[in-house]
């Protein structure tokens, strides 16, 4: 029997095999997940399995897929951005007044802004060593303050009249809207850059180990730094498509939506500590999430705190399992 040298001592071909069912597990166990709530939604609802429902079932995910990509960045590096639901709506509201100017404007003003707020929480997390966790929540209630003032204590609902950029959010191609053509698109660019770009593989490294990752002569505090301005460009991003979408900026949108974003990270694959995750498993872990919440509302006679309780309960059975397979990895 051929054995392989760990730390711990020689190890079996069993012990490898098991470390590495719990590797793919960890990375891929959300899509397995997926498939199978869709064969059983398929199943027990006929209106569930319809080209409509699907699409629905894209559009509803591409605005939070586009947030959560910038989430898993963050959390690669073994960071947290709770501020993403609070830029996300600002995103939405500076779009809306921006459309007078033409689509360009509606589209770059929030980029710009948000990407502005990236930067001032990556600088102060990366370079003043402040915790992520309490700057990305002030930015949560002063990003949410700014939208308020903008729109007079949040009683104006600024809209959208150029068609232009209201095609931004409603059109589209091969029967798909363009926000999520825009999200596959930020997926499939993310998980090129993780794998084989040196900005990517520098992400991993610094949230595998920080120490290691400054011995190897990587800037550590740029990377942070940078994974927070794509964070604060993403929810920009989708706030603008979310206006586009529904032809006005609404100041109240994206509360609790840095909770769905981070769910849809950890159920992914993606751990809490960084280092290890994929743009792959994030895309199914918003699917799952926007599936439960579209099977719930197949049986109708549930109301929408169930899907709280379903989802809070399936990301505390994720969390548990992840800390299994983890532990089974280091065996």
């Amino acid at each position: 029997m051929t054995i392989l040298e760990s730390a711990g001592g020689p190890a079996t071909r069993a012990q490898v095999s098991r470390e590495r069912f719990a590797a793919i597990a960890q990375s891929y166990g959300a899509a397995i997940v997926l498939v199978l709530l869709v064969i059983g939604g398929s199943v027990a609802f006929p209106t569930f399995l319809t080209v409509s429902n699907f699409a629905n079932i894209a559009t509803q995910s591409s605005f939070l897929l586009i947030i959560a990509v910038g989430m898993t960045f963050v959390i690669l590096t073994g960071g947290i951005d709770l501020s993403v639901g609070s830029v996300y709506a600002l995103g939405g509201v500076l779009a809306a007044y921006a459309s007078q100017w033409g689509v360009l404007a509606a589209i770059g003003v929030p980029l710009i802004v948000c990407a502005a707020i990236g930067a001032v929480q990556g600088a102060l997390v990366a370079y003043a060593k402040m915790a992520p966790f309490i700057v990305t929540l002030a930015g949560l209630l002063g990003v949410r303050g700014l939208v308020f003032a903008i729109t007079d204590g949040g009683s104006t609902t600024p809209l959208i009249t150029d068609p232009a950029t209201s095609a931004i959010g409603q059109g589209g191609v091969l029967g798909l809207r363009w926000p999520v053509l825009i999200a596959l698109a930020g997926v499939v660019v993310g998980s090129v850059l993780l794998a084989r770009s040196r900005g990517g593989q520098a992400v991993l490294a610094v949230g595998g180990s920080e120490n290691a990752a400054t011995l190897m002569g990587l800037p550590v505090a740029r990377v942070r730094f940078r994974v927070y301005v794509l964070s604060g460009i993403c929810a920009g991003l989708a706030g603008a498509l979310t206006a586009a979408y529904s032809s006005s900026g609404v100041p109240n949108v994206g509360v609790g939506l840095e909770l769905s974003a981070i769910s849809a990270v950890v159920i992914g694959g993606t751990l809490l500590t960084g280092g290890r995750g994929n743009l792959i498993g994030t895309l199914a872990g918003v699917l799952l999430l926007t599936v439960i919440q579209n099977l719930i509302n197949q049986v109708g006679s549930l109301s929408s705190s169930v899907q709280a309780v379903v989802s809070g309960a399936f990301l505390a059975v994720v969390v548990i399992v992840q800390t299994v397979l983890s532990r089974t990895q280091r065996l």
